[in-house]
């Protein structure tokens, strides 16, 4: 079974523009039925803090995501801007994730927003990891930002995550931290990582790319440069479960609550 991450040069608020991103890349990509298709963040819109605009009201996006699924037999990922309701002040940038037969496996919001580039001004943050199962191997969805706390992984793996995919708009001012992380992340929790970023130019930012796939003990599976593409990368259960239980550090890990750590 394979994963594909779409790098996409994702067009500025425009969903039907980038709806279209999408086709050429899949109609350019090898996918089979039962294949996994991780897309950018936000991948309808680029990272826009204009919610009002780009906010997935009339469900448009979901219905992209669940019709691409559907036609090809695949599961798919990918995060959009939702607001619970019209009189909202903030939305979510939620991770959507779908099945064939229009299928909505989990949604996952995303627990840190970026607070550097403003964004708890335009989105609240979630408080609760979720999972999905694809083929057998249980994934837990990040987004971007989520890379940077460890914690949110550690929460993952005790729910039994096999495999994390994270779609970003990561920029290239931090693009080295961006592959440090990612491996981190896979080596210490004996996982694979699929990070997909998005390349190209927003108002605000430059993107590199640098799409990568990270093996359970931090081996590169693959990567992207900074020009759009798919990065296709063969999963093996095997590989994470023996690796786990020829090395199983992980189940040496002890979450410590704050109280506990309290001297007095």
């Amino acid at each position: 079974m394979r994963a594909h991450l779409f790098q996409l040069d994702l067009v500025w608020e425009d969903r039907e523009a980038n709806f279209r991103l999408v086709d050429r890349a899949v109609a350019k990509a090898d996918i089979e039925a039962g294949d996994l298709i991780v897309l950018p963040e936000l991948f309808d819109s680029g990272f826009s803090l204009n919610v009002k605009s780009t906010s997935d009201k009339e469900g448009r996006t979901l219905r992209f995501l669940l019709e691409l699924a559907d036609d090809l037999g695949v599961t798919v990922q990918g995060s959009r801007t939702v607001q619970s309701c019209s009189a909202c002040a903030n939305a979510t940038n939620r991770a959507t994730i779908v099945a064939p037969g229009e299928t909505l496996l989990c949604e996952y919001s995303k627990i840190h927003p970026f607070t550097f580039g403003r964004e708890p001004e335009a989105f609240d943050g979630g408080d609760s990891i979720e999972t999905y199962a694809w083929n057998g191997l249980t994934i837990c969805p990040a987004v971007c930002y989520d890379l940077r706390f460890p914690e949110l992984f550690r929460l993952g793996l005790a729910r039994g995550a096999e495999l994390f995919a994270l779609g970003a708009n990561w920029p290239d001012a931090r693009q080295q931290h961006w592959q440090a992380l990612a491996i981190a992340r896979a080596i210490e929790n004996q996982a694979f990582v699929l990070a997909v970023n998005r390349t190209g130019r927003d108002p605000h930012l430059n993107y590199i790319g640098g799409t990568i796939a990270v093996g359970p003990q931090g081996e590169i599976l693959g990567e992207l440069g900074d020009d759009p593409g798919v990065l296709s990368v063969q999963i093996d259960t095997d590989t994470v479960r023996s690796w786990r239980e020829t090395f199983p550090a992980w189940r040496d890990i002890k979450l410590i609550s704050k109280a506990s750590q309290d001297p007095g």
